[in-house]
């Protein structure tokens, strides 16, 4: 029997936007038939990267596509080609999502044959100015443009990729990118939230669990060389920024590791960073996905909610799970590729965002750790979130509320949050919410 422990009387800290996604789902009439869905699932932000396919659909977003020639005036408003761009973002804003702008490029998959666009810009000073215009014209109304509320402006991702497929420089040419990029762009808009660098993530300092076959006992998989050039690269920024005064408002990170392992990593991440003496700097897990390969399953939408309820509780401010598009597998785990209808992962995003709208996480516990829970009040409305990841049925004792009116809905394989009778037990990879 599992433990749940509630008081609703006790404030723990605000409902953070961890129910963001990458791209948003690009497709059917206008391109925007499906954004309807962000908007009923409460989707705070939709990160711009790879948006569109490859090359960024040669259309939408990437610096490449948004100025084309880098050798013309970038003074000059008709050096630039916002069309696609300005349509996607436009629907973004009246989806009621904010776009969240990686500035740089899309990962080209196919690098290993021939990179088009990873090498380092030829002049990171203008490149920098290019971004600038680009900010402008979303936030100022530059080149006929816009007042957007777009708070963050993130720049490249994932340099220290392997194969060339996002960057064909150096460590030290990727530092000084960001630092040239991040003292102009913050000089200019000191208001906004400037950052990076998309890291690929921290799999070194939660290695998978592996069984020796000779003694039956667990051990770990040692780091991979990729997972330990992370790592260096990490401690190199950090090390070039604070010896460069780069000013930095957000470090984002990416995995796709199960919530147990990612939950160590954001751990880790926030003592590392204090002791490295940024201690309070804003972190974004804004590319993560577990058990890609299983979307449109119970255990996948279990696995997308225990990673929004274990990051509530940790210190991740902003997550974006990848991604929204509807067309392409396996990074496809809201919406069903041939009907893009939604699917189980998606509902674990609308019942997070049940919690989200009320405003406050309050006081709860479980006596078992792999069965997620998360509370929430406004003060006068409740809701509590449940994905059950142990593997086993639980029983279920829940303390410290009066549920007896509350209304309960189940995700399971066959039930996308529709309402039941109370749950006395959660099968394995069960979801439920519940509202009183």
């Amino acid at each position: 029997m599992a433990t749940i422990r509630i008081d609703t009387s006790k404030q723990v800290k605000k409902i953070k936007p961890l129910h963001g996604g990458g791209q948003p789902p690009i497709g059917g009439k206008d391109m925007t038939e499906y954004f309807h869905y962000l908007t009923e699932a409460g989707i705070p932000y939709s990160r711009l990267h790879d948006v569109g396919g490859a090359f960024g659909g040669n259309r939408f977003v990437d610096i490449p596509n948004v100025f084309r020639q880098f050798d013309a005036d970038e003074n000059d408003p008709a050096n630039y080609d916002f069309t696609f761009t300005d349509h996607l973002l436009k629907a973004l804003i009246e989806a009621g999502v904010e776009p969240y702008y990686r500035l740089g490029i899309t990962i080209e998959n196919q690098a290993y044959i021939k990179p088009y666009r990873t090498y380092p810009p030829k002049d990171y000073a203008k490149w920098a100015r290019i971004c600038e215009h680009v900010i402008r014209h979303y936030t100022e109304g530059w080149a006929n443009g816009y007042q957007y509320p777009i708070t963050y402006w993130e720049i490249w991702n994932e340099p220290e990729v392997q194969n060339e497929m996002m960057w064909c420089g150096t460590f030290e040419e990727y530092y000084a990118l960001y630092d040239v990029t991040a003292k102009h762009l913050k000089a200019c808009f000191p208001h906004l939230k400037i950052g990076g660098y998309a890291s690929c993530g921290f799999y070194a300092i939660a290695p998978k669990v592996k069984v020796d076959p000779a003694t039956n006992l667990p051990g770990t998989i040692p780091p991979s060389e990729h997972e330990e050039k992370l790592m260096r690269f990490f401690y190199g920024f950090f090390d070039y920024i604070k010896t460069h005064g780069s000013p930095i408002d957000f470090f984002s990170w990416h995995s796709y590791a199960d919530v147990s392992r990612v939950a160590v990593m954001d751990e880790w991440l926030h003592s590392e960073l204090e002791k490295l003496g940024y201690g309070g700097l804003e972190t974004h897990l804004n590319e993560w996905d577990p058990f890609a390969k299983e979307f449109g399953t119970a255990h996948h939408a279990a696995e997308v909610a225990g990673m929004v309820i274990a990051l509530q509780h940790g210190h991740t401010d902003v997550a974006c799970i990848y991604d929204m598009r509807t067309n392409a597998a396996p990074y496809c785990p809201l919406f069903d590729i041939c009907t893009h209808k939604p699917i189980h992962a998606y509902y674990s995003l609308v019942a997070f965002n049940t919690l989200y709208q009320l405003g406050w996480q309050v006081e709860s516990s479980c006596d078992n750790g792999r069965l997620y829970v998360l509370a929430a009040s406004d003060g006068s409305r409740h809701a509590m979130m449940m994905a059950n990841l142990t593997g086993e049925t639980q029983e279920l004792c829940i303390e410290g509320a009066d549920l007896s009116h509350a209304r309960w809905h189940v995700l399971d394989q066959q039930r996308l949050l529709s309402w039941s009778p109370a749950v006395g037990k959660l099968a394995p990879n069960d979801v439920v919410l519940v509202e009183w």
